[in-house]
C-alpha cells in the first residue's frame, strides 16, 4: 500500500502510482471490484459524506456485524479508497480522494471519448440507419 522514505529533513508517504496521477491495471480492478458490493459502496459513501468517521460509528449505524463491517472496511483499504488511522482502540476512517478523483478521471478517459471522435462516429452511424428509421424534424 504505502512506503515511509525520507530522512533527517522529514519523512514523506507515498502510495502506489499517485504521484504519476495515473492507477494500475491492478489497482483499477481492486478498485472497481471493491465498488461493486452493494453494502461497501454504501460504507464508503458513509465514510465519504464526512472528513473523518469513527468505525463504531459505522458498527452502530449499518445493521451488519462488526466483523462484516470489517471486512468491508479492508477490502476499502486494500483498494486505496479509504485511509484508516489509529486513536487509542478507535479506528478513524477518511476517503482517499486523490485516489476517487484518478479513478473517476480513468473512467472518463476510457468510457467518454472526446466530443471529436463521437461526432465523427455518430455520422457514420447515422448514415447505416435506414431513411424510415429516422425521425422527421418537422
Amino acid at each position: 500500500m504505502g512506503r515511509l522514505s525520507g530522512g533527517g529533513e522529514g519523512y514523506r508517504l507515498t502510495f502506489m502510482n499517485v504521484q504519476e496521477n495515473r492507477l494500475t491495471n491492478e489497482q483499477l480492478h481492486r478498485i472497481a471490484k471493491a465498488l461493486a458490493d452493494p453494502q461497501r459502496f454504501a460504507i464508503l459513501q458513509r465514510i465519504a459524506c464526512h472528513p473523518e468517521v469513527a468505525c463504531k460509528q459505522l458498527v452502530s449505524e449499518f445493521s451488519i456485524t462488526q466483523a462484516t463491517i470489517s471486512h468491508h472496511l479492508k477490502e476499502l483499504v486494500a483498494a486505496d479508497l479509504i485511509h484508516c488511522r489509529r486513536v487509542g482502540q478507535c479506528a478513524m476512517l477518511s476517503r482517499r480522494e486523490d485516489i476517487l478523483i484518478d479513478y473517476l478521471d480513468h473512467l472518463n478517459r476510457r468510457l467518454l471519448p472526446p466530443l471529436a471522435d463521437l461526432t465523427a462516429e455518430n455520422q457514420s452511424a447515422t448514415d447505416a440507419i435506414p431513411p424510415q428509421c429516422l425521425m422527421d424534424k418537422a
